[in-house]
C-alpha cells in the first residue's frame, strides 16, 4: 500500500453498510485485522471508528431496530474492537439530545469514561434540516468535557459549532463535484470528485465557515 504523507483517520463505512444491507457485512475481528494492516503498511493512522450504528429515522427503518438497540450495539462494537486494537475511538449515536446523554451513560456503565478519551466521535448530526438542533446537541456534549470529532459535518454545521469540536470530516466536496459534474478549467479529468485542486478550493470555504463569528454562548433548551 502507499505510505501516508501525514496523519489520517479511518472510517468504518458503517453508514453505507447499514443503508445498503441493514447490518454489517464485516465482523469486528476482520475489521480489527484491517485496522492493524493499514496502520502497519500505510502508517500515520491516528484513529479508527468502530462499527457504529447511526440513528437517523430512515436508518432505523432500514434495520428495524430502535435507538437504544443501535446505541447498545455501538458500545459493544467499541468494546470488542478496543480489546483487539487501541486505535479505535468511542462514538456517540442518537437522535435527540436525551439520546446522546443516555449513550454517554451507557458507556459509563460499560466502564468507559468518555471525558478521559482523547477523542469521541459524534454521529447522526449531519443530515438534520435544522442545524441549530445539532448545535445544541454538540454544545451539551462539549459542556460535559468531551473532545469531539464530528462525522460528516458540512459547511452549515461548521459555521454553527466548529468551535466546539476538536475535528470533523466530510465528503461533501467530492459529492458536490460528482453530482454537479464540476471540472476546474485547469483540470484534464472528467470531473473533480477526486481532485486535489478542487479539494483545496473547497477548503477555502471550510476555513471561512470555521472562522465565521459564532453565537456565544448558545441558548440551550
Amino acid at each position: 500500500m502507499p505510505r501516508a504523507l501525514g496523519a489520517w483517520a479511518l472510517d468504518s463505512g458503517a453508514f453505507t453498510e447499514l443503508r445498503q444491507f441493514g447490518a454489517f457485512q464485516i465482523t469486528e475481528r476482520a475489521y480489527a485485522a484491517e485496522i492493524t494492516r493499514f496502520a502497519d503498511e500505510i502508517g500515520g493512522l491516528a484513529w479508527a471508528a468502530p462499527l457504529d450504528w447511526m440513528c437517523e429515522p430512515f436508518m432505523l427503518a432500514q434495520t428495524g431496530l430502535t435507538v437504544p438497540e443501535h446505541q447498545r450495539r455501538t458500545v459493544d462494537s467499541f468494546l470488542t474492537l478496543r480489546a483487539m486494537t487501541s486505535l479505535v475511538v468511542p462514538v456517540l449515536q442518537g437522535w435527540d439530545q436525551n439520546d446522546y446523554l443516555r449513550h454517554v451513560d451507557d458507556y459509563a456503565r460499560a466502564g468507559v469514561d468518555l471525558t478521559a478519551a482523547p477523542l469521541v466521535g459524534i454521529g447522526s448530526v449531519c443530515r438534520r434540516q435544522n442545524m441549530s438542533t445539532g448545535a445544541r446537541i454538540v454544545e451539551r456534549l462539549w459542556q460535559l468535557g468531551l473532545r469531539l470529532h464530528g462525522f460528516g459535518v458540512k459547511l452549515t454545521g461548521l459555521g454553527e459549532f466548529s468551535h466546539l469540536m476538536a475535528s470533523a470530516d466530510s465528503m461533501a466536496w467530492s459529492y458536490t463535484a460528482r453530482r454537479q459534474q464540476i471540472r476546474l478549467p485547469e483540470c484534464l479529468h472528467q470531473r473533480c470528485a477526486n481532485c486535489l485542486r478542487y479539494a483545496l478550493h473547497w477548503r477555502e470555504s471550510v476555513v471561512q465557515a470555521v472562522h465565521r463569528p459564532k453565537q456565544w454562548p448558545m441558548v440551550l433548551s
